[in-house]
């Protein structure tokens, strides 16, 4: 999905924690499954894995390949080619695939399909911190009440630690005292902290976006903003839209494709699975809102034959997570659901997204819609 060459080879991963966020540049892959029938929305449509994925558990091996680090992001695409839309796109459906450019997106939808965005906006949620250890970089990555955050603490964008960090200890950010609670637990890189004062004023007037070391240089909040950012919280973008552009969907909406929104606060980025299998990686909860429109479009559009495609994966996840057997439901608050191949999707018929970085859940999510090839 994202390479700063619009002609990079159509398995370039999305960067991971260490290695993202530049704003993305890079080609989109759009996952579609036969159309379902009107009963679809009672049974599975998204196909699980057509190969054996370490039997009955995905060993963490099976999500590794070797990842062309001069294809990583660096650069807009808008910088280098003038629009978003200038990225190809890689269309995978149960006969096969088909190459194309983002702009012929309307081409491979029909009218009555529905896709679903997020509609959550990227924070500059990167902090400069003084601490015991000196100077170091400080990315907020998810607020669960007032002072009160999950963070991640690394030595600079390009350096993730692990850093020396002991709980109870304190560090200075901007006219705020932060204190390290406890690293989450499974995830040691990341810490929960309190803070004497609200950090949203500091992240205004001194935040940046998180950004790591292949970046060379920080771009503005804006370029890390999509068409559907209407509501701040997500720490990294939602990625998986910026390449569509109001011309985009003024095409897609002249073919009758429908638009719905969720809303689902991403913190940092795909977690790297540490664990032997993939089904034991501990995950983070994040918020998260299906509203009751959303929700019934989403089920109307399902009963009447037609697709559900999620803009991105916060959005499967979103949607996955109000699932029930009789369609999905409203719901608003945290979700800590983890895809995998043993954990199929069921809410929707495709996923709009783009490359992923090796051994991530990001990754482990693609297993579960449409396998790994061998």
């Amino acid at each position: 999905m994202r390479s700063p060459d619009a002609n990079a080879p159509r398995r370039v991963p999305r960067p991971g924690h260490q290695r993202s966020s530049a704003p993305r540049s890079h080609a989109a892959v759009l996952g579609v499954a036969r159309r379902p029938r009107s009963d679809a929305r009672h049974r599975p449509t998204v196909r699980g894995p057509r190969h054996g994925l370490g039997g009955a558990r995905m060993k963490r091996e099976e999500l590794a390949f070797e990842q062309p680090k001069e294809l990583f992001a660096s650069t807009p695409v808008e910088v280098e080619h003038g629009v978003r839309d200038a990225v190809r796109l890689l269309v995978t459906t149960p006969s096969g695939h088909e190459h194309a450019v983002f702009s012929e997106l309307p081409t491979f939808l029909s009218a009555g399909d529905l896709l679903v965005a997020n509609e959550s906006a990227t924070l500059a949620a990167s902090l400069e911190a003084h601490g015991p250890s000196g100077t170091y970089t400080l990315d907020l990555s998810t607020r669960y009440a007032d002072g009160l955050w999950l963070a991640e603490p690394r030595w600079d964008p390009a350096h993730p630690g692990p850093m020396p960090i002991e709980a109870g200890e304190e560090a200075r950010v901007g006219d705020a005292t932060v204190r390290y609670v406890a690293p989450y637990p499974g995830i040691p890189r990341l810490w929960f902290i309190t803070a004497d004062r609200p950090l949203e004023p500091i992240l205004e007037r001194a935040g940046t976006p998180i950004h790591y070391g292949y970046v060379p240089k920080i771009w503005p909040l804006d370029a890390y903003q999509s068409l559907f950012s209407l509501i701040p919280g997500s720490a990294e973008m939602p990625s998986a839209a910026r390449p569509i552009t109001p011309k985009i969907r003024e095409a897609l909406e002249a073919a009758g494709i429908q638009f719905a929104s969720v809303l689902l606060h991403s913190g940092v980025s795909s977690l790297e699975i540490e664990t032997d299998t993939v089904e034991e990686q501990a995950v983070y909860p994040e918020p998260f809102r299906v509203s009751l429109s959303t929700a019934n479009l989403v089920n109307r559009t399902r009963e009447r034959g037609h697709r559900v495609v999620a803009i991105g994966t916060t959005v499967v996840r979103a949607l996955e997570s109000v699932w029930t057997p009789d369609g999905v439901r409203p719901r608003q608050g945290f979700t800590r659901l983890f895809i995998h191949p043993g954990n199929p999707v069921r809410s929707v018929d495709g996923l709009l997204t783009g490359f992923h970085d090796p051994v991530t859940s990001h990754l482990a999510m693609l297993a579960a819609l449409i396998g790994l090839p061998r």
